[in-house]
């Protein structure tokens, strides 16, 4: 924001504290210069956002002091915060005259290089484990974590010394070959030798006549004992968690990640239960979880984990879910709201593309779109990423009894030549669950905005799948009477359009 106005600063108030937002009292005692740097530094390191002093943590305005004489001096204020931090910070002041005293208004921009005070001092915006925000200090280690956010540093990409090639492991590279032949990956890989398999796939550097894995070489194909020592924040969690809340089975792996991956994919597999729907002479298989979606979950939780920090990658097997979960928040500039069109960019890139290669993830990147589609095809809800925080990526897979009637409506559909697309899955899926929806939510939903939602709308109208009611800007859309009476919702159907199905056919 530029100049932050009455109402600007009201609704900033009324959304809160957050990591954000800070809220600082300058009525009790004067918040000092020292701190007013400090807090900056903390937004810089953070995700930018704006400190408010002379508001106190409820959001009450009490007011700010004077920072100079007469009344603060926004420019002298913004000089003496970029004097005093490194590297030299920009912010954006606004003093604002609040019915309750004036409010001291303090922007700044997320820097992408750690900052800190000119006395040391650096620190970033974390939430406590009361669930508030909170500044604390930025260690190294937290640095190095936002390097990696921000796609500043491949940590998968580094050496560590004293490891070599013969700390690989021979079996683990045989692993690799089969894996590549079963999901069809890089064929070339086949008749390398090891070393060279390594060397394509970029798991060692090359440093005079020796071979020295990386990260992401010790994570694919090193010893047991090396991971354990070298790595010792990579593991994986397989639980079986009953009604009660109660652990029934509870795995730990510390594996070679190939290795881990074929034992967690087992263990699903084998609980992982399949009923039949009939499609005229066809019988489509209809699972509790679609194999495809929860492999490239499991997957993208190792690939795009933070391995910098500590904690474990979980798959967690529910009565009605399953939740997968990995340390480290999204990437920088990737959230729950734009996961499915944003652009593809791995938390560790070098480890990203050995696992395309050997074909463990998608090609292109997209594999968030096969984790929906094995959702939506057997009208289940889709994935749900709302328990993500910048502590981990957390995603729930909802199970219970699908909706044979849409998966094999799903099924007819590509059998004759007319395969919905993940869009038009997304809005029928929605309908199917909440009986009407609009251009805006549609928007929403396929995350690309109102236009492209007014289109997908359109093209199922088209195809005969959803019924418009209304003028076309304020045009709400239900599933086709023929849809409601084929998935036995005829109900429903009454509901959204005031009649019955057969009604409308005649």
């Amino acid at each position: 924001m530029k100049n932050v106005n009455l109402q600007q600063l009201e609704e900033i108030i009324n959304l809160g504290e957050a990591l954000e937002r800070e809220f600082k009292s300058d009525s009790r005692r004067e918040f000092s210069d020292n701190e007013i740097y400090e807090e900056i530094v903390a937004l810089a390191n953070t995700d930018g956002g704006a400190l408010l002093i002379g508001v106190e943590d409820n959001g009450q305005v009490t007011g700010s002091r004077a920072r100079h004489n007469p009344r603060t001096d926004p420019m002298r204020l913004q000089s003496a915060i970029f004097n005093n931090t490194v590297p030299s910070i920009n912010t954006r002041i606004s003093l604002i005259d609040h019915p309750d005293g004036e409010v001291l208004a303090i922007e700044v921009d997320p820097y992408p290089e750690p900052c800190a005070t000119t006395q040391g001092r650096s620190l970033h915006r974390v939430i406590g484990a009361d669930g508030k925000p909170a500044t604390v200090p930025f260690y190294p280690r937290d640095q190095r974590s936002r390097r990696v956010d921000l796609g500043l540093l491949d940590f998968s990409a580094q050496t560590m010394e004293g490891v070599s090639f013969d700390d690989l492991d021979p079996l683990e590279f045989e692993r690799l070959k089969q894996i590549v032949k079963r999901l069809h990956g890089d064929q070339h890989l086949l008749s390398l030798p090891n070393s060279e398999i390594a060397k394509a796939l970029k798991l060692v550097e090359s440093e005079g006549t020796q071979l020295r894995p990386n990260i992401s070489g010790i994570l694919l194909l090193g010893k047991e004992s090396l991971i354990s020592d070298l790595i010792p924040t990579h593991s994986v969690h397989f639980q079986v968690i009953d009604a009660k809340g109660e652990v029934r089975v509870n795995k730990s792996f510390q594996w070679p990640l190939l290795r881990t991956l074929d034992e967690v994919e087992q263990l699903f597999l084998s609980r992982n239960e399949e009923r039949e729907v009939m499609s005229g002479l066809f019988r489509i298989p209809v699972p509790d979880y679609s194999e495809p979606g929860v492999r490239e979950a499991i997957n993208n939780a190792v690939l795009h984990r933070d391995y910098s920090k500590l904690g474990s990658a979980y798959f967690q097997w529910h009565p009605d879910h399953i939740l997968i979960t990995n340390p480290g928040g999204f990437p920088e500039g990737i959230t729950m709201n734009n996961l499915l069109v944003h652009e593809p960019k791995p938390r560790n890139p070098r480890l990203a593309e050995a696992f395309k290669r050997i074909g463990l993830v998608e090609q292109t990147g997209r594999g968030v779109d096969r984790i929906y589609l094995g959702q939506l095809r057997y009208g289940r809800p889709i994935p749900d990423y709302s328990r993500s925080d910048d502590t981990g990526v957390r995603v729930v897979l909802r199970g219970g009894a699908p909706s044979l009637k849409f998966a094999e409506f799903v099924y007819e559909q590509e059998k004759e030549g007319k395969p919905l697309n993940l869009d038009e899955l997304l809005v029928l899926n929605a309908l199917h669950f909440e009986r009407r929806i609009d251009s805006e939510s549609a928007g929403q939903l396929i995350q690309k905005g109102t236009s492209e939602g007014r289109a997908v709308l359109e093209q199922l109208h088209e195809r005969g799948l959803v019924e418009a009611k209304g003028e076309r800007r304020g045009r709400v859309y239900h599933l086709a009477a023929s849809l409601y009476k084929r998935f036995q919702m005829e109900s429903e159907y009454v509901r959204a359009k005031g009649f019955a199905p057969h009604q409308h056919e005649q």
